[in-house]
């Protein structure tokens, strides 16, 4: 995918965070619903880097949450990533994490939690934890996150990551995604970030009323569709978004 240039707009950005003024750009105080107190990075570069990202890659193409555009602006995308991986973190694409898996596009990810529009208090179910990015972008919108990974040498290191930056909010699990977690459901948001080739009905019954889903769905290999998923009066509808690209939703054997 082609990446899209940056703007005037962003180019001064740039230039006001290496002249110093970072604190005149970049709101601190609580965040919106999150772990705790939202603090810059010590490394200028990466800051700069993750405020362009949302910029350039992000509002540009129509997100326009602020709340969501706060999220993308507050978590470290670099600490998710391998460290050799670190200097292409805020880049418009995924990054491999291990085990055949990725930390997804940050657009898609940006993407994904608008669509799944998730309030202050709402319980949220992450299918997929992966790196454990989207779980933290979840985590600053709302104070109840559960995630479930399948493979276990990835589910404990987003669990070690989560916790050292400050999620410690947020609820893992080493498990099959594919049947949620029942126990802290029903959820009022429910965001699946692997293709699966069917809606899990599993993961719909723990859908609350009005509770949304945001999954991809389709062969792997392949483009997927990605879909939203709405519950009422214990009926479904269903909205197609866009045509993404995802690996496969890991199952047991």
């Amino acid at each position: 995918m082609m990446r899209e240039a940056v703007s005037p707009a962003c180019l001064a950005l740039l230039l006001i965070l290496a002249m110093g003024t970072l604190s005149s750009c970049y709101p601190g105080g609580e965040r919106a619903g999150g772990s705790g107190p939202t603090e810059p990075l010590p490394d200028g570069r990466f800051q700069a880097d993750r405020l362009a990202m949302v910029d350039a890659q992000i509002a540009a193409r129509g997100v326009r949450d602020s709340r969501v555009l706060d999220a993308m602006r507050a978590v470290p995308r670099h600490e998710f990533v391998p460290p050799a991986q670190a200097h292409r973190a805020y880049e418009d694409r995924a990054l491999p994490i291990g085990e055949g898996q990725t930390i997804s596009q940050p657009y898609i990810v940006a993407l994904m939690t608008e669509l799944l529009d998730v309030q202050p208090g709402e319980a949220v179910l992450e299918i997929g934890t992966g790196s454990g990015y989207q779980a933290a972008v979840a985590a600053e919108l709302t104070d109840r996150v559960s995630t479930v990974e399948i493979l276990p040498s990835l589910a404990r290191r987003a669990a070690s990551t989560l916790e050292r930056l400050g999620y410690a909010r947020v609820q893992t699990k080493n498990a099959d995604g594919y049947f949620g977690w029942a126990e802290h459901g029903p959820y009022d948001g429910v965001i699946v970030t692997a293709a699966a080739d069917h809606i899990p009905a599993p993961l719909v019954e723990q859908l609350s009323e009005g509770g949304r889903m945001v999954i991809p769905v389709g062969p792997p290999g392949s483009y997927q569709t990605l879909w939203r998923l709405t519950k009422q009066q214990g009926k479904v509808t269903s909205e197609n978004i866009t045509d993404v690209a995802f690996v496969p939703l890991v199952r047991k054997p």
